[in-house]
């Protein structure tokens, strides 16, 4: 789906956190992609339309290096992603071959790719590093991906850490990792997510202040008053 600037900046000052709370309350528990860990400390909240690409495990006349300039190989799809797409890549949870080196990175940021989310591992880590594109994933590994993944098509639904993810979902990513969220529900998130961020900032406050957390978090009707009185609306429980 499209989002605008605004919508955009507003999910950016939304944590990881606050989304699985907001999507939790709509009966979603599986939006946390497992094992997507930023690859460098304070890589930036980042948000986009999910890109996927899709591997399976490696199967000898298929994975091969001839492999990488068939028509349907990763250089292709990344020559298929639009400028702010978030990749996500179904990795397998596989952690000893990685799925994308430097010069594909670098190739990434030339084309004006918000971030790469997988399941998997990278390789080249100081040039993928180097290169400024923002990863999340699972670890480094020095072998290519043939060694023990196939890729197989981008752009269809594909698994990332468990977690269903379709093309153009919406993908939040930051220190805790990264979120998804259904396209048919960014609108519900963008309403209700906001105003959760602030609702925990008050607590926050509270809590600085001493206030026990006992009818604090979550808010009995004694601090649901002292809330709205603060002139700040809660979110409806």
């Amino acid at each position: 789906m499209s989002l605008s600037k605004s919508d955009i900046d507003t999910l950016k000052r939304v944590s990881t956190a606050t989304l699985t709370t907001v999507l939790l309350k709509k009966g979603l528990r599986n939006v946390w992609m497992r094992g997507t860990r930023p690859i460098r400390p304070g890589q930036p909240r980042l948000v986009g339309p999910a890109f996927t690409l899709r591997f399976v495990p490696a199967r000898e006349d298929l994975a091969t290096p001839a492999s990488w300039a068939s028509p349907v190989s990763t250089r292709a799809a990344i020559e298929d992603m639009p400028e702010g797409c978030f990749a996500v890549a179904d990795g397998l949870g596989m952690t000893d071959a990685g799925i994308f080196g430097d010069i594909l990175a670098a190739r990434m940021v030339k084309r004006g790719v918000t971030g790469l989310v997988t399941d998997g591992a990278m390789r080249d880590m100081a040039g993928v590093l180097a290169t400024g594109l923002s990863v999340w994933c699972r670890g480094a590994a020095a072998p290519p991906s043939v060694a023990g993944l196939t890729f197989v098509g981008w752009q269809q639904p594909v698994s990332c850490g468990g977690v269903a993810v379709f093309p153009d979902d919406i993908v939040v990513a930051d220190d805790d990792g990264a979120v998804l969220i259904p396209a048919a529900l960014v609108d519900h998130v963008l309403a209700e997510a906001p105003e959760q961020e602030r609702m925990e900032e008050w607590i926050m406050g509270e809590v600085a202040r001493g206030v026990p957390l006992p009818g604090l978090y979550p808010m009995n009707t004694e601090t649901r008053a002292r809330y709205e009185a603060s002139g700040k609306k809660p979110p409806d429980a």
